[in-house]
């Protein structure tokens, strides 16, 4: 018997191990592992589409007067009176007397003209008639020869009628020296500044004041090389003008704007810039005719735009939708991706760039920033913003659970 259990022990420890083995080899499998979910990208996007688009030009400058004079007497004098429309902002119409200088001795020289005259006149009229008495005497005589220029005294007649005329040019020059005694305004204009005062000499050549015209200001504007290509100005005086807005530069909030018109262009190159200088004229800038108009300073900077050729069958890109200089970011409608592509623009300016290929349209063109944005990455275009959802706003009369 005990034979037996020494020899069943050992077959029952190997019976048992046998079964432990099948047990744990017939265990589950270990499940599989998972790698984290797909991120979707959610991106705001807009179709691209063909469309023409206007060129806008853009440029700046100052305000300039048409006419800027530097005003002068013409006659040496005292000033005896100033107009009230000659004081510094002053308007002032054409013809109106701005200055009026002493005019006593004028006055007089005129006076002393108008005797040298009359005397010179009378001995014309004495030589005429000496003349006449000299002709009659010769032929009282019985001389049968025609009488000589001496006889006749026409030497005299013509020194007298010489006479005559440089007394009335004496006359005439000091009546228009007595006329400039008072200083006329050349044009329509406003006073920059006036530089004499009452009981002040002055003489001929003296500048008493600065003054412009105010029938129209002008506005040098440059234009490089590739602007002028999408143009066209007016080159000859019959060429029609072209419109232009000006703004002002000194606020761009202001939201005031006047209307112009480019009318002529400099015949050369800046050596510098190589840039085309143009002359955009402005009527009426100081709204002295429509009340309502807000004047248009002189010396003041404004920002210029006109329109320029139309460019047809193109893509609009807005430039805020770059993410590096010409680099764009694509949604592939028919599997949802992302694709980076770069542009070649063909015209930009500082809200677009337009572009006619390289694109395909139809596509949509992401317009938000996004962190990663790697080619093939899936995403999800939200709607536009009037189109999404409002959140729930968070009741705060009521108190926190």
């Amino acid at each position: 018997m005990a034979k037996l259990i020494r020899i069943l022990i050992p077959l029952l420890v190997l019976g048992g191990g046998y079964l432990s083995f099948q047990l744990l080899s017939q265990k589950d499998p270990k499940p599989k592992r998972q790698g984290p979910p797909r991120l979707v990208i959610e991106v705001e996007a807009l179709p691209i589409l063909k469309s023409d688009y206007r060129v806008v030009l853009r440029s700046q400058g100052t305000v300039q007067p048409h006419n800027q004079t530097s005003l002068t007497p013409r006659v040496s004098g005292r000033v005896m009176e100033i107009s009230p429309k000659f004081e510094s902002g002053s308007f002032f119409n054409k013809g109106d007397v701005l200055i009026e200088l002493d005019s006593t001795d004028f006055e007089a020289a005129c006076i002393a003209a108008e005797a040298r005259l009359a005397r010179a006149e009378a001995s014309l009229i004495q030589e005429e008639a000496r003349a006449k008495q000299a002709l009659l005497d010769w032929n009282d005589l019985g001389y049968t020869d025609p009488p000589t220029d001496l006889v006749l005294r026409k030497p005299q007649l013509k020194e007298a009628r010489a006479n005559v005329k440089a007394a009335q040019a004496e006359l005439s020059e000091t009546e228009r020296d007595l006329e400039r005694t008072k200083v006329l305004a050349p044009y329509a204009g406003r006073v920059i500044a006036r530089m004499v005062g009452l009981g002040q000499s002055v003489n001929s050549g003296t500048i008493i004041g600065e003054i412009f015209s105010t029938d129209f200001a002008e506005v040098r504007l440059s234009l490089s090389a590739r602007e002028l290509t999408k143009v066209t100005l007016p080159n000859n005086p019959d060429d029609p003008p072209v419109p232009v807005s000006l703004f002002n530069a000194l606020d761009d909030d202001s939201g005031f704007s006047w209307e112009g018109s480019i009318v002529r262009t400099e015949g050369t190159l800046d050596e510098q810039s190589r840039k085309l200088f143009v002359i955009a004229r402005v009527d009426d800038p100081f709204g002295l005719k429509d009340k309502d108009r807000t004047p248009l300073r002189i010396g003041q900077p404004v920002r210029a735009q006109l329109e320029g050729s139309l460019i047809s069958d193109v893509f609009v890109i807005p430039r805020k939708t770059l993410r590096r200089p010409n680099l764009i970011l694509l949604v592939n409608p028919e599997d949802s991706t992302l694709l980076r592509q770069r542009i070649d623009p063909i015209w930009s300016d500082p809200e677009n760039l337009v572009v006619t290929d390289d694109l395909i349209e139809g596509w949509f063109l992401v317009t938000n920033r996004i962190q990663s944005a790697p080619n093939g990455a899936e995403v999800k275009i939200l709607p536009p913003e009037s189109e999404q959802p409002k959140a729930a706003l968070k009741d705060e009369s009521k108190p926190a659970a």
